[in-house]
């Protein structure tokens, strides 16, 4: 994190913290990670340079707005905007059909799992207005998450307070870490309902089975 942020937040608490997490949220790029932001605001924490539910606060108002921004933007201009999109658009048609897949099959989630990976956070919240997911389904999702993903993070700079220097150092490597669980969860999840709906479809033919032979 470069002194400039480390200034910038230490200066403004809350309102920084709340700026830089909307302005990445709602599509704005910035040089440090957002889950970074997070992990010093649980650091001040520590410090007693804020409180803990005031952070949560500011974050989550944050997370959500700028989201549901992003959100919304593609909801009802979405088709336009895929139709016109240029050669260097990151998100490609083939990984909206493999949301929509997921998303007509009951799985809503991937949405809240992919809310809470770095790295596609604000993808996710695109593909969903993209494949028109419901306000009332998309919403109630969006403040789970971001609940989750503010509370983890701070949290976590809370508790690596006395070893900050060491996070600091190490934090190109951090991120990489987290998004690896996070597949090894999808991974393990997607194999027990594979393995689930397998068992269900034996079941239900030695049921046929049987009541043939009756």
């Amino acid at each position: 994190m470069s002194p400039e942020l480390i200034h910038y937040v230490t200066k403004y608490g809350y309102y920084a913290i709340f700026v830089l997490v909307f302005l990445q949220e709602s599509g704005v790029p910035e040089p440090i990670p957002n889950e970074f932001v997070l992990l010093f605001s649980g650091y001040m924490v520590f410090k007693g340079a804020l409180d803990f539910p005031l952070v949560i606060l500011a974050v989550v108002l944050a997370d959500f707005t700028g989201t549901n921004i992003l959100y919304t933007i593609f909801y009802f201009f979405g088709k336009y905007i895929m139709e016109h999109k240029p050669k260097w658009f990151p998100l490609k048609n083939h990984t909206i059909e493999k949301y929509e897949k997921k998303v007509s099959e009951g799985k809503l989630w991937t949405i809240y799992l992919g809310r809470i990976t770095p790295f596609i956070r604000g993808y996710t919240s695109v593909v969903a207005g993209l494949l028109h997911i419901r306000p009332k389904k998309f919403l109630p999702i969006a403040l789970i998450s971001a609940l989750t993903w503010s509370c983890g993070y701070v949290l976590a700079g809370l508790l690596l307070g006395p070893y900050w220097h060491h996070v600091v150092k190490n934090f190109k490597y951090i991120l990489p870490l987290i998004l690896v669980i996070f597949i090894i969860i999808g991974m393990i999840k997607h194999y027990v309902e594979k393995s689930q709906k397998e068992r269900k479809e034996i079941e239900e033919d030695d049921e046929i089975t049987q009541n043939a032979n009756s």
